[in-house]
């Protein structure tokens, strides 16, 4: 299944989230992320050469949240950055959180701490 050829879908607090055998699958089609079930959450960090290819990259992945309405938690440390997700709205993961994470992934810019 190709994510990245899928548009998010807005859930509502009546959705379920995923199931821990459903996230594990989709997270194949992910590769750099890693599951937090204790959380849960969907995580990668990213490093870079200083802040600006950082801020770069950042508004790269604001780009792609705005245009899917689903957005990640952004945590930037000068030249390092951590983009989490989940969705808030069912407190948990949903499709949404992995169709994002396949486009950051095709960022070109994108690379792993």
């Amino acid at each position: 299944m190709d994510l990245t050829r899928k548009t998010c879908i807005p859930c509502s607090e009546k959705t379920p989230p995923l199931s821990e055998d459903r996230a594990k699958e989709l997270a194949r089609e992910v590769p750099g992320w890693t599951l937090d079930f204790g959380e849960p959450r969907l995580w990668r960090e990213y490093k870079f050469p200083d802040f600006v290819s950082a801020m770069k990259f950042v508004d790269k992945v604001a780009d792609i949240a705005e245009k899917e309405g689903h957005h990640p938690d952004i945590h930037i440390h000068y030249d390092q950055v951590k983009l989490v997700l989940w969705t808030h709205a069912i407190g948990g993961l949903s499709e949404n959180d992995f169709i994002v994470a396949a486009k950051i992934n095709k960022l070109k810019a994108a690379r792993a701490a």
